[in-house]
């Protein structure tokens, strides 16, 4: 009680200083729009405090055999981030979908997919962990470099218990009754359950050291959680979470201790971020359920902040990617009391899309966040493509939208 009591009063404490803060918002292109497709951005901020990011980049995604993972980062106290370097690049294959993250020891993660026959369903993941990355002239020197191989925990047990009452309720000789006859199938497949997952949303690690690894697959439109007790010498995962289309999840952790994971909605409208809830560290989650928050089918990420604040980086429309806020609540996602847009195209026609957003908490209390940044109104072929930062604080959260 004492402990709850105590959370509470430095949740209100790190509100009133927020709101005393003078709000600022400051952002810029990593680099400079072009045509070649960038997506899928991940940022980290480093022991020194320079902000390192990743994302893909190339002629397209999965079919695209070019794509491979850039980083650049921004030095502390410079405005300008440095130049583009590849981090990593699997000749003749894609690489897609990059997440940065700094565990405990200060060692920096990066993990990411290789396609292997350009379907999302033939992702390999593949990780590398570093200890020595201060030099912003060069690149991380990689202590681990391998790939994460796991047999999923009670995957098709779980994941046939909740296809079979959706399955049973589908219309006979539907799309419906055919695609989940297809998930039936292959929830029993060994390949498909082993392989094709993929990351998206930034890892957490508990209190416990266990490091979580957020994954999803295309081919099955649900989650999974990637399990490491032994700073990533070995693998295993949580049981699947089975919904209707929930994907990329992104995972906040309760005061009490329960985790809980918002995931994009691939599935039927109304479009809601999808939200599950485990209670033993990310092994077990709670049947994946609706929530009350817009997603148009895109990446949102949430995080905890040191005064007990959650924050939440999304897409706040059930359709479109022109609008993209960050929320902020004070009583563990139960509501979310304010916004503002960090984005928001109106026009009628082709709007711009700024979506996929990572979000981190520096160690000075501000928030710092990438996305992608495409405007769609231009030509396909034209300067149209970039990853933007912006870096802002709570106190410009609270303020809220312009009138």
């Amino acid at each position: 009680m004492r402990s709850a009591a105590l959370s509470a009063a430095l949740l209100i404490t790190g509100l009133t200083a927020a709101a005393q803060e003078k709000p600022f918002l400051q952002s810029e292109f990593i680099f400079p729009l072009e045509h070649w497709h960038n997506h899928s951005s991940s940022l980290v901020e480093l022991p020194g405090g320079d902000i390192f990011a990743v994302w893909y980049h190339g002629s397209g995604e999965r079919t695209a055999d070019d794509v491979l993972i850039e980083s650049s980062r921004l030095i502390r106290g410079s405005k300008n981030w440095t130049p583009r370097q590849t981090i990593a690049d699997t000749p003749g294959f894609p690489d897609c979908n990059s997440a940065v993250f700094l565990d405990s020891r200060n060692r920096l993660w990066l993990l990411w997919p290789v396609i292997l026959a350009n379907e999302w369903h033939t992702a390999l993941m593949k990780y590398r962990i570093s200890s020595d990355y201060s030099d912003p002239k060069r690149l991380p020197r990689w202590d681990v470099s391998d790939d994460m191989l796991f047999i999923p925990r009670n995957f098709t047990e779980v994941a046939r218990k909740a296809i079979e009452p959706r399955l049973k309720a589908a219309a006979p000789g539907s799309a419906q009754e055919t695609y989940l006859k297809r998930l039936w199938e292959r929830s029993g497949d060994k390949y498909f359950m082993r392989m094709g997952w993929m990351p998206r949303a930034h890892p957490v690690q508990l209190p416990s050291g266990r490091i979580i690894v957020p994954l999803y697959s295309d081919g099955y439109d649900f989650s999974l959680m990637a399990l490491t007790d032994d700073h990533g010498k070995t693998w295993t995962t949580s049981e699947p979470l089975v919904g209707a289309g929930n994907i990329q999840p992104s995972i906040a952790r309760k005061r009490d201790g329960t985790l809980v994971a918002y995931m994009r909605d691939n599935g039927p409208p109304p479009k809601r971020l999808h939200i599950s809830e485990s209670k033993d560290d990310g092994v077990t989650w709670s049947p994946v359920r609706d929530s009350d928050i817009p997603n148009p089918g895109t990446g949102a990420e949430v995080i905890v902040l040191k005064d007990g604040t959650w924050a939440h980086i999304y897409n706040d429309t059930e359709r479109g990617r022109h609008s993209l806020a960050v929320a902020l609540s004070d009583d563990e996602g139960a509501s979310w009391k304010w916004k503002r847009h960090l984005e928001l195209d109106t026009r009628a026609e082709r709007p711009g899309s700024f979506h996929y957003p990572s979000i981190i908490q520096a160690r000075d209390g501000s928030l710092h966040a990438t996305y992608s940044y495409f405007l769609n109104h231009l030509p396909a072929d034209a300067a149209r493509k970039s990853i933007k930062h912006a870096h802002f604080n709570t106190a410009w959260i609270q303020q809220g939208d312009p009138k």
